[in-house]
């Protein structure tokens, strides 16, 4: 079966379901690392990804996200002077009632109105204001970052917005 579009799952419709202990055969989430680049180091400033809408984003949008941030970064930047982490982690499971498709499936892609339907993947619910990356680097490295951020917003489902944070020390 082909996978369905991210739009079918952007919006909260229903209660969360996060209990995996109950359920079988959940397909692993796409997301590889959650903490990229120089893990040691202490950074002074720190540029935050945020989301401006409720909403669902699926695991492989968090991972493409990621996957764009890193490379960037990476290439602009080398992976001793920036720490990126992305902080939300897909709890909700997605479910899917698979219909028959194809040639001559007219007839029998009725199907059960609201059945419960099967897992197909992992979302994470996030709210207004929630941040999704974040990243530190020193301040002469704040506009490469900020790009590398809006480039991974791009990604997501949602409209996004950077903030910076300058740690004080004092």
């Amino acid at each position: 079966m082909v996978r369905k579009p991210n739009c079918m799952y952007r919006k909260l419709a229903k209660k969360a379901y996060t209990r995996k202990e109950y359920m079988g055969g959940i397909p692993g989430i796409k997301v590889v690392q959650f903490d990229m680049g120089n893990l040691t180091a202490e950074f002074p400033m720190s540029v935050h990804l945020i989301v401006d809408e409720s909403c669902q984003i699926r695991h492989s949008a968090l991972e493409a996200a990621r996957m764009s941030i890193n490379r960037k970064l990476n290439k602009d930047l080398g992976r001793s002077n920036y720490h990126l982490k992305l902080r939300t982690y897909p709890h909700h499971v997605l479910r899917e009632n698979k219909q028959a498709t194809g040639a001559g499936a007219d007839r029998v892609s009725q199907g059960m109105r609201l059945a419960f339907g099967k897992a197909v993947g992992t979302a994470a619910r996030v709210i207004p204001g929630q941040k999704i990356y974040t990243c530190y680097a020193n301040p002469q490295n704040i506009e490469k970052v900020k790009d590398a951020l809006r480039h991974g917003g791009h990604k997501l489902p949602s409209p996004t917005h950077l903030e910076i944070d300058i740690k004080d020390e004092a």
